[in-house]
């Protein structure tokens, strides 16, 4: 039983979960208290769009999230290739579940490509935000 009707979105690297690009766990200590007794759902936006875990670490190029999904940035791997169509693509499904759970608040990775918040906002980040969607950053 939870102590809040409140839901959240969570990186699931944040909790623990080895999905980070390099395969590794690295949980957030100070995320893990923020969602002890309240419901929540782990989210990894790359798996999410189909890429692997491991997998090539990326950047966003030409701009931030925002961009990527305007079509004006994209996000490039460090192979030179373009991975932009899935990290949209996972941006799209972490909302999709916002929305059937009627969750209004994401806890993110920061730094990463999709759920960054800071300078520059990720991919996931910017659509969840331009769907009134709170997020949070940590870690």
């Amino acid at each position: 039983m939870t102590n809040s009707a409140e839901k959240y979105l969570v990186s699931a690297c944040l909790i623990g979960l080895c999905t980070r690009y390099d395969g590794r766990c690295k949980p957030d200590t100070r995320c893990v208290r923020h969602i002890e007794g309240h419901c929540w759902l782990p989210v990894c936006p790359e798996q999410l769009g189909g890429l692997p875990t491991p997998r090539t670490p990326a950047d966003l190029v030409g701009g931030d999230g925002h961009g990527v999904l305007a079509g004006t940035a994209r996000v490039i791997d460090e192979n030179g290739h373009n991975v932009s169509a899935k990290f949209i693509r996972g941006a799209e499904q972490v909302l999709k579940i916002a929305r059937a759970q009627n969750i209004t608040h994401a806890l993110l990775k920061s730094g990463s490509p999709s759920c960054g918040i800071g300078d520059p906002v990720g991919v996931t980040a910017a659509l969840l935000l331009e769907n009134n969607i709170t997020c949070t950053e940590f870690g």
